[in-house]
């Protein structure tokens, strides 16, 4: 007969060992990275050695900062948000127009929508701000019949060149995106709207775009903070915003290089506060697609410092 096995807890080894002494403690020693030490190293130095060549360039910082709230900047501060805002709605506009227009299975409008989206999108901006400004060499006047005659001289003011160039470009851009956005939102979506009898109009303003905005608004943001920027290149078109009034002042007090460092110091201000405010409506569109949200950066601060006040209470 073979030999019954002996059950007794009692009689099985306490550890590892014969003796049943205790697990030894496990010593995690963690990995040296050398090469992130080095290279953190070469980073400050180059940017210290660029502050320092920067101080002692012959500039005049005292006019820089003197000049950071002169009137004539802040005025053209308030021409290059105008003209950025208003170019952008034009462009969102004119972008949903089109993408409806791209993706309508109607041919005609289709081949429209892809025309205008390849003309603009292949052509500098720079050169279409130009043929607006210059476009009473081909039209005298602009006649749209019983409503409305003019000359095209009075017509396109400054102003009305920098919209249309910069909105008819930012509209094809939007076009794009706007079509990404609606193609993102599955079809059953569509096919439910038209089963409950809503229309195609309802069902795109109703059911697809509120979904789609998730999709849209993150490009959008950074073509709006593009926006901000690209608007320099109206000072082509004589039109009198951040960079035109910084290049008017620099031209007759002998100070180029300062007050192209004040519109600077603008466009870093402008593109940082509405880098804020695209953050925090992405976090709008995105409550419907997550379960919670992540934190924001001053939670995540407040979360820190009330773990580093509570560290010594802990170890006490």
């Amino acid at each position: 007969m073979t030999d019954k096995i002996n059950k007794d807890p009692a009689a099985a080894p306490a550890g590892p060992g014969a003796s049943g002494s205790p697990y030894e403690a496990i010593k995690a020693i963690p990995v040296r990275h050398y090469g992130r030490w080095i290279s953190a190293v070469v980073v400050v130095a180059l940017l210290g050695w660029l502050v320092y060549a920067f101080s002692q360039g012959n500039i005049i910082w005292d006019t820089v900062w003197d000049k950071v709230f002169d009137p004539s900047i802040l005025d053209g501060l308030a021409n290059t948000v105008i003209i950025s805002i208003s170019s952008m709605a034009l462009g969102l506009v004119l972008g949903i127009v089109f993408a409806v227009m791209r993706l309508s299975k109607n041919p005609v409008t289709g081949a429209v929508a892809w025309l205008y989206i390849w003309f603009f999108r292949g052509t500098p901006v720079y050169v279409q701000l130009l043929v607006w400004f210059n476009l009473s060499l081909i039209f005298e006047y602009i006649n749209l019949g019983p409503i409305y005659k003019n000359e095209t001289v009075d017509v396109m003011t400054p102003f009305m060149v920098a919209l249309l160039g910069l909105g008819l470009n930012e509209g094809a851009y939007m076009a794009e995106i706007v079509r990404a956005g609606i193609q993102s939102v599955d079809e059953g979506q569509t096919e439910a709207a038209h089963a409950l009898g809503m229309s195609q109009t309802k069902t795109m303003g109703r059911v697809v775009l509120p979904q789609a905005m998730r999709v849209i608004v993150p490009p959008t943001g950074n073509e709006f903070i593009n926006m901000l920027k690209t608007s320099s290149l109206v000072s082509a078109v004589q039109y009198t915003e951040l960079l035109r009034a910084s290049t008017n002042i620099g031209s007759t007090a002998g100070a180029v290089m300062e007050m192209l460092f004040v519109a600077s110091i603008w466009y870093l201000a402008l593109t940082s506060v509405f880098s804020v405010g695209q953050y925090y409506l992405e976090r709008r569109f995105a409550r419907g697609s997550l379960r919670s949200l992540p934190p924001t950066p001053w939670q995540r601060v407040k979360t820190n410092l009330t773990t580093f006040k509570r560290s010594p209470e802990a170890s006490a």
